[in-house]
């Protein structure tokens, strides 16, 4: 079966636009359930590992460490997060669950770029190559700058 160019663009095209209305609707949800999606976001990856730095959390998000650090203000004021002064080293802040937190990351079915990010683990590495060029392409054609 021939596709034609144009056929093959309208494709590409309209499977774009089914991911961003999947991820406007699974953002929608999550709200719903009064939590934003990044700090949502924040939740799982603390559940998946017990606690974590700001610095790690920042990492994860891909932000600023300003960002992150809202964020987790957020969520401490929320009471799903307390912070913790390391022991070892006073710079470094330690960012656990609390009850309320890990009820909620327990509680909301993850989905979106969380899901995204446990499913890509899995695929090999020529084909996350694929997918990186192809979404750095995307990226050109639509003029989007990574500004975080």
């Amino acid at each position: 079966m021939n596709i034609s160019k144009q056929t093959l663009s309208g494709e590409v095209a309209h499977k774009f636009l089914t991911i961003y209305r999947f991820l406007r609707r699974y953002s929608r949800r999550i709200t719903d359930q009064g939590i934003r999606p990044r700090q949502f976001a924040v939740l799982r990856f603390l559940l998946e590992r017990g606690s974590a730095t700001v610095g790690e959390i920042t990492d994860y998000l891909y932000t600023s460490a300003g960002a992150a650090s809202t964020l987790i203000s957020q969520l401490e004021e929320a009471g799903y997060v307390c912070r913790t002064r390391s022991a070892a080293d006073s710079r470094v802040v330690n960012v656990e669950l609390t009850a309320a937190g890990q009820s909620t990351a327990e509680n909301v079915m993850p989905g979106g770029i969380l899901l995204l990010r446990q499913r890509l683990g899995a695929l090999s590495e020529d084909r996350l190559r694929l997918i990186d060029e192809a979404l750095g392409e995307i990226m050109q054609l639509m003029e989007v700058v990574d500004e975080e």
